[in-house]
């Protein structure tokens, strides 16, 4: 929590709109920090007064289209700003970066005339003094520690300078002055960059600004494997993992980058020398020669399109038969995922139980930090669970695919050798089980907050049961797998254990029951049969949950047999699958008044299973095998 000075107190008032988003504002340090001793202001100064003014308009305008710069007040009390965010960052992680710094530079920079906070999402900067269309060229530097090989040293260098000189010649030609791009480097690896001026630079000034940092990056940084290199008006980054917030174009062949000449700088044009076939004609024996063979080709191409087409009919029908036969597939489309695992033990302090979140039944999840101070969420599969190969493709194969607010984003991947790592966007608020059933922080969620978070876990539900390409059973929602950001907006998490369903398939049976015990549906835990009609069964679980605070395997005072859901059994908790309504419909109950609900029906039984020694669940319909129970005269395998 910030203790404001009376300057950002009335920062804050003008900004009441930004107060309400932020439950709370976590500030990272700046990576370049300068706060001007030549000149400082006093309280209640109009200097101060036109400071009060700037930011707010900086704020607010920044926001909007991620760069803006302008003045406020005369000479000597006038005051110069300008902000501007990375240009690949969304309007709600600039606002996030420049609120912070808005924030920030009263703390860091209290009563100075000139300041200037340089984050890796953003940068703020006033001054009493015009600065506005100064290139600065002093090149400052953050490295990755990894090295390249010294045998892929020469070719990862010029793959390096051909892209960030075609990156650069284009940035500097474009109105928004930012380019972004990557090239292969080795198999399944590739470099990824972005290149950035400020706004207010003229073509050649960001031209030349960029260059300058191009040309320092071998006297400096020789062979490592990405880097952020920097000044007050540009930025050029590359990394060996992806970074950017959205896949950037590709760049394969090498080129010469010009200097700009004039008003505007044309983007490089690649050239490719044409083919050119000379074709001879001749008399006697080439003409024999050429009858024989024309047809044979022919013939031969035949065969060779007859072959492929059989077999990508045989590959389509089985694709259609089981859409997760194409994971292997679909994983050598993901490497342009690939994240670095030296660059990932960094970030985690090399896996370190400071860093561990938490850990559930395939693995460890750890908090982690890159290079340009973005925050990652990296779970890391256990080497000894059985599971884990399976779990792990699945995970990547359906995140990837998957777009939708509601659903945890997926970053990339990491395979090396034993090594399986899946890389997240990091969600500041944690799980939803860590509010709801914890004493103290339940206090925090008003009816409010609960219906959002609520509508927000159906949302996501139904867009993987109906909305995304293929239908997607989680079979494994419960409070733990739904994570809350800072806006405490939810956020489906941990596809391990989901299900993709063909276009024509309603539901399956599996005889290896996976999930968390109070969860599962009775035809799941009990046969092994799933359907959407299971994930809408964990979802009635886990809004009993969020209304009561209560665990749904909580004991009761009326015998040891009685839960959280036979105490609320005049609840939603339904036996027949067939009475569940579906997820379309839950939206629609949540954003209706006028619909009429059917009354719930009682509880058959306990939700009751058993385990192996290994603490897997089992289903064993053998009825010489199972012990029986009996709730409410109805008797079921235990």
């Amino acid at each position: 929590m910030y203790v404001l000075s009376s300057t950002s107190k009335y920062l804050i008032i003008l900004l009441p709109s930004f107060l309400l988003l932020h439950i709370h504002v976590q500030a990272e340090d700046p990576i370049l920090q300068q706060c001007s001793n030549i000149a400082n202001y006093t309280s209640n100064s109009q200097f101060e007064t036109n400071l009060n003014l700037l930011l707010p308009s900086l704020l607010s305008n920044g926001t909007r289209d991620g760069f803006f710069n302008t003045s406020i007040g005369t000479a000597p009390d006038i005051v110069y700003g300008l902000v501007s965010c990375r240009g690949d960052l969304s309007m709600e992680q600039c606002r996030t970066c420049l609120y912070n710094a808005t924030v920030e530079v009263f703390q860091r920079c209290p009563n100075r005339k000139e300041a200037l906070l340089l984050y890796g999402n953003c940068i703020l900067r006033y001054s009493n003094n015009h600065f506005f269309s100064k290139v600065d060229t002093n090149p400052r530097a953050l490295y990755n520690t990894g090295k390249v090989s010294e045998t892929d040293a020469a070719h990862f260098n010029q793959q390096l300078s051909n892209l960030l000189n075609n990156l650069s010649a284009t940035a500097a030609s474009r109105p928004s002055k930012f380019d972004s791009g990557r090239t292969d480097y080795i198999p399944f690896t590739k470099i990824e960059s972005l290149v950035q001026c400020t706004r207010d630079l003229s073509a050649t000034n960001c031209y030349s600004c960029l260059q300058s940092l191009i040309t320092f990056i071998p006297s400096c940084c020789d062979r490592n494997q990405g880097g952020l290199f920097y000044t007050t008006t540009c930025t050029v980054r590359f990394e060996i993992y992806p970074f950017l917030q959205f896949q950037p174009q590709s760049f394969s062949p090498p080129f010469e980058a010009s200097p700009p000449q004039s008003k505007a700088i044309p983007s490089p044009r690649v050239e490719t020398s044409p083919t050119q076939s000379n074709i001879g004609t001749g008399k006697g024996k080439p003409t024999n020669v050429v009858t024989i063979v024309v047809p044979t080709i022919c013939l031969l191409l035949l065969l060779a399109i007859s072959a492929y087409s059989t077999h990508w009919i045989v590959r389509r029908n089985k694709r259609k038969r089981n859409p997760e036969i194409n994971c292997e597939d679909d994983m050598a489309n993901e490497q342009s995922l690939h994240f670095n695992l030296s660059a990932l033990k960094t970030a985690t302090k090399d896996f370190s139980d400071a860093n561990k979140l938490g850990e559930g039944g395939f693995g460890a999840v750890y908090k982690g930090k890159l290079l340009d101070a973005t925050e990652i969420a990296v779970k890391r599969l256990s080497k000894h669970s059985g599971q884990g190969s399976q779990e792990f493709k699945n995970e990547v194969l359906l995140l990837h695919k998957l777009q939708h607010r509601n659903l945890v984003r997926l970053l990339g991947f990491c395979l090396s050798g034993k090594e399986k790592l899946l890389i997240y966007e990091y969600l500041p608020n944690t799980s939803l089980d860590k509010y709801i059933f914890d004493p103290m922080k339940k206090a925090y969620l008003n009816w409010e907050m609960r219906y959002k978070i609520i509508e927000g876990i159906a949302r996501g539900i139904l867009y993987l049961h109906e909305d995304s390409r293929v239908k997607i059973i989680h079979r494994d929602l419960k409070a733990g797998n739904v994570l809350l950001d800072g806006e405490m907006n939810a956020k489906i998490a941990d596809f391990g254990l989901a299900k993709l369903f063909g276009v024509d398939q309603s539901q399956g049976n599996t005889r290896r029951i996976a999930g968390t015990l109070g969860y599962m549906a009775p035809e799941y835990a009990l046969h092994g049969l799933f359907s959407v009609k299971s994930d809408v069964f964990s979802f009635g679980v886990l809004l009993l949950e969020i209304i009561s605070g209560k665990k749904s395997n909580d004991i009761y005072e009326s015998g040891p047999s009685w839960n959280l859901l036979n105490y609320a059994w005049k609840l939603w908790r339904e036996d027949n699958l067939q009475d569940r309504p579906t997820m379309s419909t839950v939206v629609m109950m949540l954003n209706s008044y006028s619909i009429i609900l059917e009354s719930p029906l009682a509880p058959a039984y306990n939700a009751v299973t058993r385990t192996d020694a290994s603490g897997e669940m089992l289903s064993n319909n053998s009825a010489s095998k199972a012990l029986l129970c009996s709730v409410e005269g109805v008797s079921f395998p235990r």
